[in-house]
């Protein structure tokens, strides 16, 4: 198999088959799944989540929620 001349959508098609064959359908999922990208952009949303907390106020937070435990 010459992938030097494959299009990129031959060479995925190929890559699946190959995942399927040595590691079955349920590996396969697995191991694509890992691989999920999500949406969204996580550094901008971070920061507005996290806009208005301070290292102090977490800490807090932290302590009260282990003696409460």
């Amino acid at each position: 198999m010459n992938t030097g001349i494959m299009t990129s959508e031959e060479i995925r098609k190929e890559g699946i088959k190959a995942l399927e064959r040595h590691l079955g359908p349920d590996g396969m999922i697995r191991f694509l799944q890992q691989f999920d990208r999500g949406s969204g952009d996580y550094t901008k949303d971070r920061h507005a989540w996290l806009k208005e907390t301070r290292v102090k106020t977490l800490a807090k937070k932290i302590v009260r929620q282990r003696q409460s435990d």
